[in-house]
């Protein structure tokens, strides 16, 4: 692999401005080459801000430019499949920002495209590398509560003042997104439950649009099972009276708690003890995401978020909001 790995980013949104753009600037290997917005004026005030020398309102000229090695796929999902076929057909390294497409079906089509060419694919699931996170994996393998048993997941909040007011939200269209804020959210908790216990088998769910503010589903429960047999739950409401973001695993000795968007710190509770750990994300928290692709891309490491892990995620959700057999 190459000393330094140009990058392009094709989409300047609110992700990309803390989240993950000068994560790329800052990992070593790295370089932000050029970005793209439709509005040229737009994204040429984020190159400046950005400090980063090229720009464009031309995704193909990103995908088609020599110097660049590698493409950032940060736009709304809707348009992840129809980038990253074009990408895959250059052969170009790529990131697709989740969720990796609005379906199965299609995000099957682009990890097949990458993989028959052998060409890198990932997707920013970057919760899989958070420190946060890698001490919940560990406590699990260290069996700190015993034998796995069951997960369960309760996630609800109010409606914004965006759904209130009913103005375009492509979050909550349903031909973008049929799950509305589950597919944005639900996403990296399902992909996480995924890391954590491997692959499921089966997934079910029922689902409702209850509010009537937009097209997409608000309402969404769901029960799942890992081909290993530990069983799952989950619950989503987006136009509940509080916020709540609440994960329990219960073992045979113990549960541990944790929040999947929250810092409260994570619990460890036992009939002999209770121990907590605070774990600060990081200022820019693709940061070990981004860090982990330079040492996949230089074999040091396997990426823990692929286009073959995204995939079943895809499957997962799919599967929950019942629009796959």
């Amino acid at each position: 692999m190459k000393k330094i790995i140009r990058w392009g980013v094709i989409g300047c949104g609110k992700v990309t401005e803390i989240k993950s753009v000068p994560a790329y600037q800052q990992v070593e290997g790295f370089e932000v080459f050029s970005v793209m917005r439709r509005d040229l004026n737009l994204a040429e005030d984020y190159a400046k801000r950005h400090h980063i020398k090229h720009f464009s309102n031309n995704a193909d000229d990103l995908i088609n430019n020599p110097n660049i090695d590698a493409i950032y796929i940060a736009t709304p999902p809707s348009s992840h499949h129809h980038y990253a076929l074009k990408i895959a057909a250059v052969g170009k390294i790529c990131c697709i920002e989740k969720p990796m497409a609005p379906s199965f079906k299609e995000s099957e089509e682009i990890a097949t495209a990458f993989s028959k060419k052998n060409i890198p694919l990932f997707v920013a699931y970057y919760r899989r590398s958070l420190p946060r996170f890698n001490k919940v994996k560990t406590l699990l393998s260290n069996q700190d509560i015993g034998d796995i048993r069951h997960i369960d997941w309760q996630f609800y909040k109010p409606a914004n003042d965006i759904d209130l007011s009913k103005v375009y939200n492509w979050r909550t269209d349903i031909n973008i997104a049929r799950g509305g804020y589950f597919d944005d959210l639900a996403s990296h908790g399902l992909d996480l439950f995924i890391h954590f216990f491997g692959n499921i088998s089966e997934a079910s769910g029922v689902s409702a649009n209850q509010q009537g503010l937009y097209s997409a589903k608000d309402t969404i429960s769901g029960s799942w099972i890992h081909a290993n047999g530990i069983t799952g739950s989950g619950y989503w409401n987006f136009g509940a009276f509080e916020r709540k973001d609440y994960v329990e695993i219960i073992g045979s000795k113990g549960k541990i708690i944790f929040s999947v968007f929250g810092e409260m710190p994570i619990e460890v509770i036992t009939l002999d003890a209770k121990k907590s750990f605070f774990i600060e994300n990081p200022k820019h928290i693709q940061h070990f995401h981004v860090e982990n692709m330079r040492k996949a891309l230089s074999n040091k490491t396997l990426h823990p978020s692929t286009g073959e892990t995204a995939t079943h995620t895809t499957w997962v959700m799919d599967k929950i909001l019942g629009t796959i057999p």
